[in-house]
């Protein structure tokens, strides 16, 4: 069994907030693989999925982002699932808008999320990296992440949601090469080589 976990803030005042592309993602998982219902537990909401032949647990920590490992080191206790088969969907500051990458342990960059998970759980679960850019200015990033997306945004993080969902069971096989390769196909398939920086400002 894996345990995916989307990161965000809880809340309809966050949703559309950059810091909750984990969320948006996730959910995007859990509609087009059909998920049982959200239910709340472990700190949070979650939901059972089959990604092909494996079982997944789906995890939206409601604790607000620096509490985050609170509920994922519930949930990993509860189904006893070893850390490499904890996989953690979050947004990157140091992609540019649109890329995905993924990575198992390594620096936390600065992300109270991964942070938090870390320090309950250890650094050896896997990470998908959801890029939404760098406001270019370090003071700009708090602004930055707890703003909505932009209109002009709106399309490349609803076509990156959809790829990490249609590809999700590469994700949940391990096999984290051609999941990250099928989306980076399908976001290329659709224009978004290229995205345009949004300003903080914006």
């Amino acid at each position: 069994m894996r345990l995916i976990v989307g990161l965000g803030n809880p809340g309809p005042r966050y949703a559309r907030n950059r810091h909750n592309i984990g969320f948006l993602a996730l959910d995007e998982i859990a509609r087009v693989h059909r998920a049982g219902p959200w239910r709340r537990k472990f700190q949070g909401e979650i939901a059972e999925v089959a990604l092909g032949p494996e079982r997944a647990i789906l995890l939206k920590p409601q604790t607000f982002m620096n509490e985050s490992g609170r509920a994922v080191q519930e949930a990993q206790r509860f189904y006893k699932i070893a850390l490499a088969d904890v996989i953690v969907l979050h947004d990157e500051l140091d992609l540019a808008p649109a890329k995905l990458r993924v990575k198992a342990g390594g620096g936390n960059a600065g992300h109270n999320g991964l942070r938090s998970i870390t320090a309950q759980c250890g650094n050896d679960y896997r990470r998908v990296r959801l890029g939404i850019g760098h406001p270019g200015d370090k003071a700009l990033v708090h602004a930055y992440v707890l703003n909505d997306f932009g209109k002009g945004e709106e399309a490349w993080v609803d076509d990156l949601c959809r790829a990490v969902a249609d590809h999700a069971p590469l994700l949940a096989a391990g096999e984290d090469a051609s999941f990250q390769n099928k989306v980076h196909l399908a976001m290329a398939g659709r224009g978004w080589d290229d995205v345009k920086q949004v300003n903080a400002r914006d």
